[in-house]
């Protein structure tokens, strides 16, 4: 499976009802990359450090890029750390990467770029249709991260992972992955709303002249 794939075509083209943030996605992106590299084999979780292995090919242009980039030095980098650093730009990177490959996500809401629009390669969609549709643990919880409903259910519903079947996910590694995105998606709303003030109240000193 190659889950952060099958995230950014969920994103990207089944949500079409759903508008998903870039910040968000790019967070999930970068969490979704840590299981896909978990399951090649290309690293190890000790507690909430990423600790790489030998560096082979996945065959994903993507992941190999991931891989590359993993700290490999002592005392390694922690899950959250990895979100920011690895998320920044993720989202436009898999737009460019589905594009280059013909399977262009259609949905105009999500605005990377002013690209026409195009179907999703069918073969890709149906992989990342069935597991969202059939409410696989895994790419739903990290879809709630980004933004991305089920089934035209608000989002904060699944936060605690009770609604979606995201309660399966009870291993300590897919719990340390997790957890590390939902502070890397609460510290990031934060920062929106501090700036939000501080413009508001920047306008309101102007007004004041």
């Amino acid at each position: 499976m190659n889950t952060a794939r099958d995230l950014a075509i969920v994103a990207l083209d089944l949500a079409q009802d759903q508008r998903v943030e870039q910040g968000e996605l790019s967070l999930a992106l970068a969490a979704a990359e840590v299981f896909d590299l978990l399951d090649a084999g290309a690293l190890t979780l000790a507690e909430d450090r990423i600790t790489p292995n030998a560096q082979a090919p996945t065959g994903d242009r993507l992941l190999d890029e991931a891989a590359t980039a993993l700290v490999r030095q002592e005392p390694y980098e922690s899950v959250e750390d990895w979100l920011w650093r690895r998320g920044r730009g993720l989202s436009a990177a898999y737009v460019a990467d589905l594009e280059q490959a013909g399977t262009r996500p259609r949905g105009p809401r999500f605005s990377l770029r002013a690209a026409p629009a195009a179907p999703v390669d069918a073969a890709a969609r149906q992989r990342a249709e069935e597991r969202w549709t059939s409410h696989e643990p895994l790419l739903t919880a990290l879809g709630a991260a980004a933004g991305v409903g089920l089934d035209g259910k608000d989002d904060t519903e699944d936060a605690d992972g009770t609604e979606d079947g995201s309660e399966a996910l009870t291993d300590d590694t897919a719990a340390t992955v997790l957890a590390a995105l939902g502070n890397a998606v609460m510290e990031l709303e934060a920062v929106r709303q501090r700036r939000a003030i501080e413009d508001a109240a920047f306008d309101n000193v102007w007004r004041g002249f």
